[in-house]
């Protein structure tokens, strides 16, 4: 395996955009991707690199390749369509996929890989939009060992924490895992500021209490303030939210998990999409509780 000195990244939107700016910042040769021309002709305006026509033409001549896009048939289309960039990647590079997707997905595209001898990795993200500009995100990894070693540094570009959690398809379960406990936490939330507020308490107050004890969490932290505010243009998006959380309860069939408060928080969601929040941030929940002014 080579020196990783050019990076392609395919796919600039909310978390891609900023992820593909550390790696320039870092002296690394970009060459960038996205659907919209548009955007990836500003990234390089703002950062240098090239903007590309294709995913193949990207990642030529790339050492490693990141994709960051919306779903399993983007993954695939990026990775394995005709314009994909296995059309162009060479012996002995490695892809890294960050996209939130299926286990299933991964297997599918590490054989496609092995085929070529390219290393694969399953690499989804946690920390949101501020994670990423911030270069603070949770990586969680699934591939080999050996080749993870050359993969992280470029990783930690934006990260805080890259972590290998096993074979491929093992960082897209940890992220299944990451995506039920939000849900069940975003939930938990929304009915305690729900309930404060109906029992008259100041919530800004009783957050500043029971944040300190067992009840804290980043959720608390970060969301409380725009819960109470019924503010939810901002932060990952509820439509995102239930395209993992379909990931979640698919593959819980498959393992004879039960799942009981996923799938109740799930339906909540469809309740916001209906309310028109598919756009809005997931700690939109409080929203369907209040009563209407």
């Amino acid at each position: 395996m080579r020196t990783i000195s050019t990076v392609a990244f395919i796919g600039l939107g909310v978390m891609g955009y900023p992820m593909a700016g550390h790696l320039s910042r870092q002296g690394l040769t970009a060459r960038v991707y996205n659907r919209t021309p548009q955007k990836a002709e500003r990234w390089v305006e703002e950062h240098g690199g090239s903007a590309h026509a294709t995913p193949a033409e990207a990642a030529q001549g790339a050492d490693l390749v990141l994709v960051c896009v919306g779903n399993d048939n983007d993954v695939r289309e990026v990775i394995c369509g005709e314009q994909g960039v296995l059309e162009s990647m060479q012996n002995g590079t490695y892809l890294v996929d960050h996209t939130t997707a299926s286990a299933d997905l991964a297997l599918e595209l590490d054989t496609a890989c092995q085929e070529k001898g390219i290393a694969f990795f399953d690499a989804p993200v946690s920390g949101g939009q501020q994670g990423a500009e911030n270069g603070a995100l949770t990586i969680m990894c699934g591939g080999d060992a050996d080749h993870f070693e050359h993969v992280r540094p470029v990783l930690k570009h934006y990260a805080r924490a890259v972590t290998l959690m096993g074979a491929v398809s093992s960082g897209q379960l940890t992220k299944m895992v990451n995506q039920i406990c939000i849900a069940g936490l975003v939930q938990g939330l929304a009915e305690g500021l729900h309930f404060a507020e109906q029992a008259g308490l100041d919530q800004h107050q009783v957050v500043d209490v029971i944040s300190q004890g067992a009840a804290g969490s980043w959720q608390m932290e970060n969301r409380h303030a725009t819960m109470i505010d019924d503010h939810y243009e901002h932060g990952f998006a509820v439509n995102w939210m239930r395209k993992d959380l379909d990931i979640c309860l698919t593959q819980a069939r498959r393992l004879d998990a039960t799942l009981p408060v996923t799938a109740l928080v799930d339906q909540f969601y469809a309740d916001v999409q209906a309310m028109g929040g598919g756009r809005w941030d997931t700690s939109s929940l409080l929203k369907r509780l209040r009563k209407p002014e």
